[in-house]
């Protein structure tokens, strides 16, 4: 007989900008939204009896053992402990984990959780830069904190805010669309999402911006890094958290609801892009990984794609949900819903924990019976690592147990890595490029990404020039050839256009 795998409760907590008094910190939201779960599964004692907790890896503030100081602080005692890697996929991959374990009867049932307290209040000082990363020490043991190779970080490549615009600008020069008919496109698509956010309850911002607004640089909407707006930006400083309680089927009879319909699990899938860094890429318009994430996800779960209602998929730049449509085949027509909190622009994008926040809103739904069934895509740094999960009011005929750790076996998706030259002269041409912008809304550095004469994909700055950064800020440049020099004082490739 197939063991299910079912939702029994969820919970979501938004700690408000105006609250000044009785803050939490992330273990604290993750207690609060704990605690809401359980009520939703309607025994709050389920805390107590736990088997295992997963945490969500917190990110703007350090535990030396989230899920060890979690269990204490709600009163646990599970066998089972784990705290994530870095990365946007980690709360479904840790769903992905759990459901095998429940599966296999290696527990009977898992809290997955995880939150972010990162707003500024009072005297707090605002941490530009890296404040992403500001609760990780710098003896952290991994390598998921990276997200680029050297070379590209000493071109200027570090952050999300300047990797993501790679691919918006290889989608822009597939479009054939000027600057502004391409930028309200964008907006197009992004007042969905905003509209979305307005009516979810958890949601950081309230605010409902049209196309015009999203799509029109303005001071209050200056550019960010080329072709973002700061509306197209995800919205990090927020303070927010939510938990998930998964049992096995037969401990969610005993914790069955009258008027609540069952929340199962029915399939998820895992994988990683062989061309982990940018610079690796064949192209910026496509994820084989994300692709064969959600077609294992499908593939499990016994369904097809066009047995889902409505989709949330990771929205931390626009590129992201422009790309997924792509491999998932998603028509400009499709009426399916591609959010269901309003996505990490409008809803919030607490560090790595977003996307539970999508699984705990889908559950509602499946449980008030408004959605049969949905699935949630999340990734990790640019496009590298993918998780998908599908969930519904019917259960699955398929075993979920081996599905997790044949994931852990095989993950690796696509082709390898593109050959590179660190240091490069004399002809190129432009593949993708981004121009950062100052606080005051001017442009001040182009980061271009282009293949060389032999074929060899390099990283560059542009020179100096105004002229030059004006260029590439009004009109699409992709496919322009260039002229590259090695500067030895600096230590990086130089492309003036030609």
């Amino acid at each position: 007989m197939k063991t299910q795998v079912v939702i029994t409760g969820w919970g979501q907590v938004t700690q408000s900008k105006e609250q000044t008094n009785d803050l939490n910190d992330p273990l604290g939201l993750m207690a609060a939204a704990a605690q809401k779960a359980a009520e939703s599964a309607g025994k709050r004692g389920i805390l107590h009896h736990l088997d295992g907790i997963m945490v969500v890896r917190p990110m703007s503030a350090h535990y030396p053992s989230a899920a060890d100081q979690l269990a204490a602080k709600i009163g646990a005692t599970p066998r089972f402990k784990a705290v994530s890697k870095i990365g946007g996929n980690s709360p479904q991959s840790l769903v992905n984990q759990a459901a095998g374990m429940l599966a296999r009867g290696e527990l009977e049932s898992v809290l997955v959780t995880g939150a972010e307290a990162y707003y500024p209040r009072g005297t707090m000082p605002s941490t530009p830069g890296n404040a992403l990363f500001k609760g990780i020490p710098e003896d952290y043991n991994g390598d998921d904190t990276i997200g680029s190779t050297n070379l590209e970080q000493h071109h200027g490549l570090s952050q999300p805010l300047h990797g993501f615009p790679l691919f918006e600008t290889a989608l822009w020069a597939e479009s054939g669309l000027s600057r502004e008919a391409y930028l309200l496109r964008i907006g197009s698509l992004w007042t969905q999402f905003s509209r979305v956010a307005s009516r979810h309850p958890n949601a950081w911002t309230g605010s409902q911006r049209s196309a015009a607004e999203i799509g029109t640089p303005t001071p209050t909407n200056r550019f960010i890094a080329l072709p973002y707006t700061k509306y197209m930006n995800p919205l990090v400083t927020v303070d927010q958290g939510a938990a998930i309680i998964l049992t096995t089927g037969d401990k969610a009879v005993s914790l069955a609801r009258p008027g609540k319909r069952p929340v199962y699990f029915r399939g998820g899938g895992y994988a990683e892009d062989r061309q982990r860094f940018l610079i690796e890429k064949s192209n910026f318009t496509s994820s084989p990984p994300l692709k064969a994430a959600v077609d294992k996800a499908l593939h499990r779960a016994g369904l097809s794609l066009d047995d889902i209602d409505c989709f949330d998929l990771y929205s931390c730049f626009p590129c992201a949900v422009a790309i997924a449509k792509r491999e998932l085949g998603l028509g400009a027509g499709d009426p399916r819903p591609l959010t269901l909190t309003g996505g990490l622009g409008f809803f919030g994008g607490p560090g790595n924990n977003y996307s539970l926040h999508a699984i705990a809103t889908l559950a509602e739904s499946i449980a008030a019976g408004k959605t049969e069934t949905g699935l949630v895509t999340a990734l990790g740094w640019f496009l590298h690592k993918h998780a998908a999960g599908v969930y519904s009011g019917q259960p699955a005929e398929t075993e979920l147990g081996g599905h997790d750790l044949a994931d852990r076996k095989n993950w690796l998706v696509g082709a390898k890595p593109v050959d590179i030259i660190d240091r490069v002269c004399g002809s190129g041409r432009i593949e993708t490029y981004t121009v950062k912008f100052s606080r005051d809304g001017h442009p001040e550095t182009g980061l271009l990404y282009g293949k060389a004469e032999a074929g060899l994909r390099f990283v560059a700055q542009t020179v100096a020039d105004d002229n030059v950064l004006e260029q590439l800020v009004t009109e699409n440049q992709v496919g322009r050839k260039v002229v590259l020099r090695y500067d030895e004082k600096k230590g990086m490739n130089i492309a003036q256009l030609q």
